[in-house]
């Protein structure tokens, strides 16, 4: 029998017990599918208004871009890179699984530990940083309301205030993900309206100072619209398709709560192009306005706010970005690898104790180091992260798009010795597919050079392998295609032979 012979989802209570399954990473009955459009809508909205999004605008503009150039580049990568998220989020409504069981289908039952591990190692580390960076911008807001802060004993290199900044940061976030994705839900339909507006805010602000709207707009671009443009247009292109290449996997952990198809599609067409469109063209604004204002840019929407001596602003502020770095970093950071550390022991882990297991690597990988180079932080992780990530993407969207037309045995996905235990529960064609996918993509990765021959980053400036360099700069995109065009060949010719009678 073929998968595409199997005409419907198999309902919750004909998922078999054993150590492939737990109560967190069974189907969601549809009795508890209740995320509507507006809720989908309201998740990247809390998403997106973050502070690493603002920077990326600016980041952008500092490189030589002027805000037009900033804005569409930002647009055109979110447009991009909702395509996979719509393909992949798909099998949550329809089936009500995770991710790390929806990669069961194509890797195999054990070897959707593989795609969920490198997953889960990038979210964890995510969490350590957006962490690191709320508590950074809670400790300079309040610093400025009650003055002294920073002049506290040193502990580690930073003042003991900083640190007790991120640790009731980061205690207050697991214990909202602790009670979990209803928790999450509500949370997420409050702070995204308070972000925006507190986004709305620091935007008039500055543009009073600066004298209005329109002296916001006449910083020229540095590099034109020719060949220095394209040179940071497509690795600017791949690192902002990186930033939510995480998501682009892990949405079916948030779409299996979706009553249909039309609230998932929806919400995310609505709410991840447009917010992030509108986000950048803020923070392209607002850095703008800074310049005008103080002399000089500031990127950094914290300091920026810190810049005020109105207390109420400077409350305003602080709560203002106590709440966008929760909502981001807890729907982001923390649900995805608590999902996966279940699929890897089910018997011994579920989602809150995934989720705490989340919350200790975020710290033991020192998210203080992973941020203190901006060359480390934003190209280097972005554009690595972004073509593992990606070559992942091209493998589950052949397989449930083009090998499998979106019909799967859903039982047999947590069964041993069925339809996706292939041999010994991998799936030799989707670990072939990856590892060519993931040399192709990033195996050119390399470091730039600059004027006096430093070399900013951790590769060789030729790139790990030279005549790979070429495509280093397009390594999402490069993994996706190529991982999805060789998965799809390897498959193909067994396809009509049936996945249930194939154990090779």
């Amino acid at each position: 029998m073929t998968d595409t012979e199997i005409s419907s989802p198999s309902p919750v209570t004909d998922i078999p017990d054993g150590r492939y399954v737990n109560d967190d990473l069974r189907p969601v009955p549809e009795s508890r599918r209740t995320w509507t459009t507006y809720n989908f809508v309201a998740l990247w909205i809390g998403m997106a208004h973050c502070i690493p999004s603002w920077t990326l605008a600016s980041g952008l503009v500092a490189l030589g871009m002027d805000w037009k150039q900033a804005v569409l580049t930002i647009a055109l990568a979110n447009i991009i890179v909702l395509l996979p998220m719509l393909l992949t989020g798909h099998a949550g409504p329809k089936y009500g699984i995770p991710f790390p069981v929806l990669a069961r289908a194509s890797f195999g039952i054990r070897g959707a530990n593989l795609p969920a591990m490198i997953r889960a190692a990038v979210a964890c580390a995510w969490f350590g940083i957006q962490t690191w960076i709320g508590g950074q911008g809670i400790f300079v807001l309040l610093g400025k309301i009650f003055g002294g802060w920073a002049d506290a004993g040193k502990v580690g290199g930073y003042p003991w205030t900083l640190w007790l900044c991120f640790v009731v940061f980061w205690v207050i976030e697991l214990a909202i993900i602790y009670r979990g994705m209803d928790t999450l839900r509500r949370f997420e339909n409050w702070a995204a309206p308070f972000v925006l507006v507190g986004a709305v805010v620091l935007l008039v602000w500055i543009s009073h100072k600066a004298g209005g709207f329109g002296t916001l707009l006449d910083e020229p671009s540095k590099v034109g619209w020719g060949a220095d443009f394209y040179k940071i247009f497509f690795p600017g292109l791949m690192g902002m398709i990186g930033f939510w290449s995480t998501l682009s996997l892990n949405i079916p952990d948030f779409t299996r709560f979706g009553k249909g198809q039309r609230a998932q599609v929806w919400g995310q067409t609505l709410g991840l192009p447009t917010t992030m469109t509108l986000f950048a063209l803020m923070s392209v604004l607002v850095t703008s306005g800074s310049e005008k204002v103080y002399g000089a840019a500031i990127w950094d929407p914290v300091a920026l706010a810190g810049k005020t001596d109105n207390t109420f602003g400077l409350l305003f502020a602080l709560i203002t970005v106590f709440v966008a770095t929760i909502s981001v970093n807890i729907a982001a950071n923390v649900v995805s690898p608590a999902y996966d550390l279940a699929n890897l022991a089910p018997k011994f882990i579920n989602f809150r104790t995934g989720a705490l297991i989340t919350g200790v690597i975020g710290v033991v990988v020192m998210p203080w180091k992973l941020t203190s180079t901006p060359e480390l932080y934003i190209f280097t992780w972005l554009g690595v992260v972004g073509g593992l990530l990606g070559t992942v993407a091209g493998i589950l969207i052949a397989d449930y798009w083009i090998v499998r037309r979106t019909v799967l045995d859903v039982a047999d996905l947590y069964r041993s010795e069925g339809r996706y235990w292939y041999t010994g529960g991998w799936n030799w064609r989707a670990v072939t597919a990856f590892a060519v996918g993931g040399i192709l993509a990033v195996g050119g990765s390399y470091s730039t050079v600059d004027a006096k021959g430093n070399k900013a980053g951790p590769f060789p400036a030729d790139g790990l392998i030279p005549f790979l360099k070429p495509l280093a700069d397009y390594g999402w995109a490069v993994g996706l295609g190529s991982s999805l065009v060789l998965y799809v060949a390897l498959t193909w010719p067994r396809r009509t032979e049936g996945a249930a009678s194939s154990h090779s």
